[in-house]
């Protein structure tokens, strides 16, 4: 069997020729369905700075007759109809105002319709004082809720017969105007079934105008996605992936694992202002990378933002550490007033899919952040109170999701109603990875570090005993008629591995469990460094078969940074003179230097090659 160490480098060396860091240019395809945010910005089109009125038409299609609501934000005033019937009206001058939610933008204005079998019209006039002029339609927010079975409306031009199809790939809005504000010639003009006479000339602002579409943009897109993604998307495993090659670095003391992670990171700072103008200038508010601008949610904020921590302990000097520094003060700001908390118990909340949901993720999430970011800040109370900030909500976790019967972390906790959630893998081992971080960083003396240690060995026995006989652990941890998985497996090698080193668990018990699971692990693992069977990102449920289902991937870094870390820590164990059964096939004692004598992060750093 490989050595752990030689099976991590496969890995990163396939993240190194697969990971291009850059973005491509391309025209992006009208979506087809109303399940998410539309928008026409007639000012990109038409232009601003005078008072003008304009129109955009589509279809929304069904297959049966459907009420829904439809939620609309505008500039100045706006008036809609459905099928030539007035649905929506709201005069005088008004400023935009998108409210960024967690995963979704939530708009302040709604209306109600009924739509009929086949293709309905959908007129809409938007005035405009001479600023910002854009209007913006979405269905109610599901706000990251799971939902099943749901069939949304078509909207676009295909189908309208005098519409070349070229032409719907494009936009999904036929665009008239501008004429001035008093302009009422097309305010009735739709009544049902009635179409459009193209061709038509109109008494425009500048001149006569017809009908055409809206401005087409070209945006930089992230190049060749996968279901799941890129291994460069801007989130919290992808991040993960870079501090993993960071420690990967570390313990072999070559440059250029350490180079992936810096190339990730400064990517990313570098092309925030790239990533804005196509957000809010472009109004491409689902473009690449939007996330990582102001989204008040910890996969997109403190979670990403620890291989920049790293960097900037392990690296002094380099050309944008003024920026990583940057970051850092502001996510230091987010994880003390911005991110939402749980009232009278202070962790870390969420408003999906309710309001002061407690997902068992963000002991991950967050609670690292707080630790890594105490060791970077000169301030001794602030270091203080956000040592103190990780270690209580280590503990206050407990008291919303963690299941005493079960002996297991549920995946979440809702505040609005009292139902038990499924024992997911991956979200036990968010929480025992965020617990073995804690333990490496909290000093000794801490108060809270005795219970924390104890919540550790408690969530350490219950894994050990549902393990598979092959190694794996089930993607519903307490139903072994779920899938074998990867990257939970991953985490619980990991945290074992570090239990053991670190004396948190006794070597007798843990180190063939841990060693078990890595075998499992390298049954997975492909010479090429492909990792399969990882479990797709998963929102929370009751429903314990959306779980039972989800769908895995290969090389989802989801679990390709948990298997690094894994691999680092299975590295350490055998170097710290603990007896490794199926590394080589057999037992084995392994005669080496101490691992923080010989191995230590210090000393592999640097050692790395420096430009």
């Amino acid at each position: 069997m490989r050595e752990p160490l030689a099976t991590a480098e496969l890995i990163a060396g396939k993240l190194i020729r697969e990971t291009p860091f850059a973005y491509r240019l391309e025209v992006p395809r009208a979506q087809t369905m109303f399940d998410r945010m539309h928008f026409v910005d007639f000012g990109r089109s038409l232009g601003t700075g005078r008072p003008a009125m304009a129109y955009a038409w589509t279809r929304l299609t069904v297959a049966a007759e459907r009420h829904m609501t439809i939620q609309v934000e505008h500039s100045d005033a706006c008036a809609i109809w459905l099928n030539g019937r007035e649905v929506y009206a709201l005069g005088g001058d008004r400023k935009l105002n998108l409210r960024r939610d967690e995963r979704s933008l939530e708009l302040t204005h709604e209306f109600e319709v009924t739509l009929q079998p086949g293709p309905n019209t959908l007129l809409v006039r938007s005035e405009t004082a001479g600023g910002e002029w854009r209007v913006y339609l979405q269905p109610p927010s599901e706000k990251g809720a799971v939902v099943n079975g749901a069939s949304h409306p078509a909207i676009g031009l295909h189908g309208v017969p005098q519409v070349d199809e070229k032409i719907t790939t494009l936009t999904n809005w036929l665009l008239l105007g501008p004429f001035p504000r008093t302009f009422t010639e097309l305010d009735a003009v739709l009544p049902a079934r009635r179409q459009f006479v193209f061709g038509k000339m109109y008494a425009g602002l500048d001149g006569p105008v017809t009908w055409t579409i809206p401005k087409v943009e070209v945006l930089g897109n992230l190049i060749d996605p996968r279901p799941w993604g890129t291994n460069y998307h801007w989130n919290y495993h992808n991040g993960g992936t870079a501090w993993a090659m960071q420690r990967l670095a570390e313990a072999t003391g070559k440059q250029a694992y350490w180079d992936y992670a810096s190339r990730f990171c400064d990517f990313h700072l570098e092309g925030i202002p790239f990533v804005e103008h196509q957000v809010k200038t472009l109004n491409a508010v689902e473009s690449a990378n939007h996330w990582i601008i102001d989204a008040p949610l910890l996969d997109f904020t403190l979670a990403p933002s620890l291989p920049f921590i790293h960097r900037l302990e392990k690296e002094k000097e380099f050309p944008n550490r003024a920026l990583y520094e940057q970051w850092f003060a502001r996510m230091l700001d987010y994880a003390r007033t911005e991110q939402i908390r749980l009232p009278g118990c202070g962790i870390y909340t969420r408003t999906t899919p309710v309001k002061y949901t407690t997902w068992t993720d963000d002991m991950f999430m967050g609670i690292p952040f707080l630790m890594h970011a105490a060791g970077h800040i000169a301030d001794e109370s602030l270091r203080q109170a956000f040592l103190d900030d990780a270690a209580d909500q280590t503990v206050a976790f407990n008291s919303q999701v963690w299941d005493e019967t079960a002996g297991l972390y549920m995946h979440a906790r809702y505040a609005d109603r009292p139902v038990k959630l499924p024992h997911w893998s991956r979200c036990n081992g968010w929480a025992i990875w965020a617990m073995s971080e804690v333990l490496l960083h909290l000093p000794a003396d801490h108060p809270k570090r005795p219970e924390i240690l104890a919540q550790f060995q408690a969530i350490a026995a219950s894994l050990a005993g549902l393990q598979a006989k092959d190694g794996f652990w089930f993607n519903v941890l307490d139903r072994p008629d779920s899938p074998k998985e990867v990257s939970g497996t991953a985490i619980f090698v990991m945290a074992l591995a570090r239990g053991v080193q670190h004396g948190w668990l006794p070597e007798k018990t843990y180190q063939p469990v841990a060693a078990k699971g890595w075998q499992a692990l390298n049954s997975r693992i492909e010479a090429d460094g492909t990792v399969h069977d990882i479990c797709a990102g998963t929102m929370c449920t009751e429903d314990e078969e959306y779980y039972v289902r989800r769908p895995f991937y290969d090389d989802d870094t989801h679990g390709l940074f948990a298997v690094l870390f894994a691999a680092i820590e299975m590295d350490r164990l055998v170097k710290n003179n603990h007896r490794y059964s199926g590394l080589n096939g057999a037992n084995s004692e392994v005669s080496q230097p101490h691992y923080a004598e010989a191995n230590s992060p210090a000393r592999a750093a640097a050692n790395l090659v420096k430009p």
